[in-house]
């Protein structure tokens, strides 16, 4: 793949996750209230935007069911297939790799493989994150307008939650899961002449994906009609705090 093709590639995965989590927004999403706010403040169970170090005194940690929800549906749910077609649509427009050649066959594998770079990397991610106490969950910013919860979606891919209080810090898991999937690819099913370079420019990619969910998980409506109420992972992706656009 050349270089303009590699830059082609990366902005046409941002610029496609950036459209569908701001199109919400400009649909009015982001004028509707706080569900269940009050004057008491704290019973209305508004996430509050922490920094590193800073606490959180309405956070609460998610019970390992909503763990587990949260990771079946990051790893299989429809938002990594809806990733995995698109960026397996931009690979056989690119024809990459060549080996997989065109055509249904050649789609299939080049999505098989997303899918199976995203579990994988999920599936680091969660576990990871087990290990280090730290939740992966992701939380909606409690700031207006779209740059600052822009901003503060991009951050939110590198950091995590850890402890009782909910303080915010960076995450290693985060940084690595998009290259643990990568990696399993490259020595997984890629063809041979791919090697440590391809893992981690692939994962540079993933990594901007994740980052994109993120934003598109900031944005996007989650109302009593919405897919993410259907699959009870409402609130921010199943946290168990509601965000401001509830």
């Amino acid at each position: 793949m050349t270089p303009s093709m590699e830059i082609r590639r990366a902005v046409l995965l941002f610029s496609v996750a950036t459209v569908l989590a701001t199109l919400p927004h400009m649909a009015g999403s982001q004028s509707m209230t706080y569900a269940g706010a009050s004057s008491t403040g704290a019973s209305s169970g508004a996430v509050v935007s922490t920094t590193a170090g800073q606490l959180d005194l309405t956070y609460v940690r998610p019970t390992q069911r909503t763990k587990v929800r949260n990771y079946v549906f990051d790893a299989y749910g429809p938002y990594p297939i809806a990733s995995a077609a698109i960026t397996a649509g931009i690979n056989q427009e690119t024809n990459s790799p060549p080996e997989w050649n065109q055509g249904v066959e050649g789609y299939s594998k080049r999505f098989g493989s997303e899918l199976g770079i995203a579990a994988v990397g999920t599936t680091v991610r969660y576990g990871l994150s087990e290990a280090f106490k730290e939740d992966a969950l992701y939380y909606r910013c409690d700031c207006r307008g779209v740059f600052p919860r822009m901003g503060y979606a991009m951050v939110s891919t590198l950091t995590a939650r850890r402890g009782d209080d909910g303080h915010r810090v960076f995450s290693l898991p985060a940084l690595l899961a998009p290259y643990a999937g990568s990696m399993t690819a490259v020595y997984g099913w890629y063809p041979n002449r791919f090697g440590p370079k391809d893992a981690f420019r692939v994962g540079n990619y993933n990594l901007l994906i994740y980052m994109g969910g993120n934003i598109s998980l900031e944005f996007i409506y989650s109302g009593s009609h919405s897919l993410l109420s259907r699959m009870h992972l409402n609130n921010a992706h199943g946290s168990p705090i509601k965000g401001p656009n509830k």
